[in-house]
């Protein structure tokens, strides 16, 4: 595993739409460093067209209609994964972040280590944000479509390991190394969990991991 790391293609290319040359400077220091990526600065309009790039941080401070551009870029380009920095720490809002496209929300005071873990987060395909919110759009989303099987899913006991994991708000790397096994094995497993448990995505089976008590379930 030690060697995937140092292979310049395994680089996480990430785009940054800031203004504040400090915070630029900043973030692009804790991605090189912790994450091992390179941070691009894009404007907002070529971020639209930017390659090679497969997440986006975005200050909203430097965005008039953060909403209107969150919803730019989902129908532009719907698997370029957003994350958003601001000011605001109402659920509400958040909410309404999240909704737009956004696959993370960040405040502008989170600590180096809240960030990285988003990222890598993200970058998983699940969705950083307050448990409350995520609550409020799995209710949303999942409300009348039927999802979910009769009766509770049975896991393996390493199956149980990695829900426990994934629910603490480990990333896929995390959860590997503590159970000594590689993130393609996590990934299935992951999988296999969200099968049993009758949802199609990495958010869901923790909500519903969470809210169905489903650690008892081995």
């Amino acid at each position: 595993m030690a060697m995937k790391e140092t292979l310049p293609h395994d680089r996480l290319r990430m785009g940054l739409i800031a203004t504040d040359p400090l915070r630029i400077m900043g973030l692009q220091a804790i991605f090189a460093e912790g994450l091992k990526a390179d941070v691009i600065p894009l404007s907002v309009p070529g971020a639209l067209d930017a390659s090679g790039v497969s997440l986006i941080l975005i200050d909203a401070t430097c965005a008039d209609h953060i909403l209107e551009l969150l919803a730019t870029f989902r129908r532009s380009r719907p698997h370029l994964r957003l994350v958003v920095i601001g000011l605001e720490n109402d659920h509400e809002y958040i909410q309404k972040i999240i909704g737009a496209g956004a696959k993370g929300y960040l405040t502008h005071g989170a600590k180096e280590s809240e960030i990285r873990l988003a990222i890598e987060i993200v970058q998983d395909g699940s969705v950083w944000a307050p448990r409350k919110v995520l609550a409020r759009l799995l209710e949303a989303s999942s409300s009348g479509d039927g999802q979910g099987p009769v009766g509770e899913p049975r896991f393996t006991e390493r199956e149980g390991q990695v829900l426990r994991l994934l629910v603490a708000g480990s990333p896929n790397r995390e959860i590997a190394s503590a159970l000594g096994i590689d993130e393609a094995t996590v990934k299935a497993h992951v999988g296999r969990l969200m099968r049993k448990v009758g949802v199609t995505n990495r958010i869901a089976l923790t909500m519903q991991a969470v809210s169905r008590n489903l650690f008892t379930q081995q």
